[in-house]
């Protein structure tokens, strides 16, 4: 069984700067879609940025300007550039691997990011 494998997250002020990576433990065919999402407390996970095999991205109003996706096709490797950081970013983020469909669809166990004012 293939698992996402997050890191990079931790403690920053706001305004600082974080790095997340996420890289599979083994080769996921057909990866299309690669993305993260995030869920702070008692509320629902959501969508930061998303990108395509293509390159193509969609992200958040939240964090757009500030954060930054990028990707490794090859080595089925995703990684999030967080810059500017606010309070408001505080939340746990999750790496998503999936398939045209996502009908083959993976998610990483999560990483904390937590952000000082």
């Amino acid at each position: 069984q293939v698992q996402l494998v997050e890191s990079g997250g931790g403690l920053v002020q706001a305004g600082g700067s974080l790095r997340l990576s996420c890289a599979a433990s083994g080769i996921i065919p057909n990866i299309y879609h690669v993305g993260w999402y995030r869920q702070a407390p008692a509320k629902q996970r959501e969508l930061v940025v998303v990108m395509t095999r293509a390159g193509l991205t969609s992200y958040a109003d939240s964090v757009k300007g500030r954060f930054t996706i990028s990707r490794d096709n090859a080595k089925n490797t995703v990684d999030l550039q967080m810059n500017s950081l606010k309070p408001e970013d505080t939340a746990v983020y999750y790496c998503r691997q999936s398939n045209y469909d996502y009908d083959i669809d993976y998610w990483g166990q999560g990483t904390q990011v937590t952000v000082s004012s």
